[in-house]
């Protein structure tokens, strides 16, 4: 654990301890895309819901 500390202080000793609950910016960027995929994905299976729905009903 030490060493992992370490190691995150020397390649960016500004944001490897953030505190008060904030985020690295790339930690933000992902966790927005998650997100995104995340809604994308409910989008996606409303919209697949609702053709197999029609096509059975104009059948």
């Amino acid at each position: 654990m030490l060493r992992r500390s370490a190691k995150e202080v020397s390649g960016d000793p500004q944001q490897a301890f953030p505190g008060l609950g904030q985020m690295k910016p790339e930690q933000l960027e992902l966790e927005r895309l998650r997100r995104e995929v995340a809604k994308l994905k409910a989008e996606r299976d409303i919209l697949k819901k609702a053709a197999a729905y029609f096509a059975k009903e104009s059948m």
